[in-house]
Formats: structure tokens, sequence, C-alpha cells
């Protein structure tokens, strides 16, 4: 198994987006950590009618073969929220 992917179908949520192939869904990610970026996240989001941020529709985070690298790419934006004072 590959740290980059990981697969978890005895969740009770499994998938937690909607996908053509399961077998290609990757739950590393469960909780998406570019989810605090808002709007640099790049993922395919919405905002409720209370503000909040839904990502039901993106499934970006989520892919076997292309997830790990993109929300690597985008980790410093996530470390630079961090150190900020």
């Amino acid at each position: 198994m590959s740290y980059k992917f990981v697969q978890n179908k005895a969740c009770e949520y499994f998938p937690c987006h909607k996908i053509e192939e399961d077998t290609t869904f990757n739950c590393l990610f469960c909780y998406c950590p570019l989810y605090a970026l808002g709007e640099q996240c790049g993922g395919k989001f919405t905002y409720t009618k209370n503000g909040i941020k839904s990502c039901v529709e993106c499934d970006v985070v989520h892919h076997k073969d292309t997830g790990y690298e993109y929300v690597q790419a985008k980790m410093h934006y996530i470390i630079k929220l961090a150190v900020q004072k």
C-alpha cells in the first residue's frame, strides 16, 4: 500500500463524494487540509446561504493518482497561514 493512497470502505460515509469508480477514491484526506484556504484551495466548492464553505461537490483531494500531489503543492499556503501573526 502506498502512503499516498488509503481507502476505508468500512466507513459509513464511503464514498463521501459522488464518484464514477470507487476503487480510485482516496480517503487519505478525509478532512481536507485545504479547507482553511477558502477560495484559494482550488477545489469545486460553494458557500451555503449561511456563508459556510461547502465542499460536497469537490473531490480534488480524493483522486488516487493526483490527490496527494495536489495537496502537497498547496501546503506552503497552509504553512503560511499557521505562522501568520
